[in-house]
Order: C-alpha cells, then sequence, then structure tokens
C-alpha cells in the first residue's frame, strides 16, 4: 500500500528553504492488519541528511498503543522477528525498513487507527529524549 507522506516536524527544523531537514522519511508503507490480528507492519526510509549519525531508539504513534523496532533474521532456515533497540544512521546515510529486514510493529492500534479506511496514521521517531521527526501517511480509501 502506498501512502502520501506529509512532513509535520523535523529535527533541527530548516532556518530557510535552502537547508534540508535532518531526519527525511520516504516511500511510507502501513499494512493493513490480517483478520483477527492486532498489528500492522510499517515500511519506509529514511535518511541522514545531517553531518552527525542519529540513532533512532524509540517510535510512537498516538494511533497505536505500542510501536516497536523489529528486524527479520534468518535462523537454521527459519524467519524470525527480534526486537531492535536502535537504528543507527551515519552522516548522509539512509536506513531501509523493509519486508524481510528491519521494519515497524504497530501493535493493537487504537479505535480509529485500523478501520480499513482512509485514517491517517502518525509516527514520530526519537533520537533519546529528542523527537526528530513526525511523519503522518494516508491510507488510500
Amino acid at each position: 500500500m502506498r501512502t502520501v507522506l506529509t512532513l509535520l516536524l523535523v529535527f533541527l527544523g530548516a532556518c530557510s528553504a535552502d537547508i534540508q531537514p535532518a531526519l527525511v522519511a520516504s516511500d511510507i508503507t502501513i499494512t493493513r492488519s490480517m483478520p483477527g490480528m492486532k498489528m500492522r507492519a510499517g515500511y519506509l526510509t529514511l535518511t541522514n541528511n545531517s553531518e552527525d549519525t542519529i540513532t533512532i531508539t524509540r517510535v510512537t504513534s498516538p494511533n497505536f498503543e505500542s510501536v516497536m523496532l523489529h528486524e527479520t533474521v534468518i535462523e537454521d532456515g527459519i524467519a524470525r522477528m527480534r526486537s531492535l533497540e536502535k537504528i543507527e544512521m551515519q552522516a548522509g546515510a539512509s536506513a531501509i525498513l523493509e519486508p524481510g529486514g528491519k521494519h515497524l510493529m504497530l501493535m493493537r492500534p487504537k479505535v480509529s487507527a485500523d478501520k480499513g479506511s482512509a485514517d491517517a496514521v502518525s509516527l514520530q521517531f526519537y533520537d533519546g529524549p529528542t523527537l526528530l521527526l513526525t511523519v503522518t501517511s494516508n491510507e488510500p480509501g
């Protein structure tokens, strides 16, 4: 599912039109829940435009009770998910969150977050206690 990205807040907000935000999210996809499941997956690309390392330590959403950083790994020929403490991006690098790799698990949607409509899903990305970026994805209706 393709989503429309709306940047609401960026780390070190651009002081002029010539300055790029430090962290940019693109290609956001939020899956729909499988029948009977109370979770969704989030895939996107995060790009660090700054000259410093950015470490995503937490992701939250007002639409879900919790959002976890996960990674799919193959162990003994079996795909398993494991929780990640952080995602680190060196200056100028990107982190790709995709099926079969690093991704977001959006757990226990709140009432309006999983009706199968064009509801927006908002995600907040943090580096320690600092809010880096808020993005909203709009599901096609």
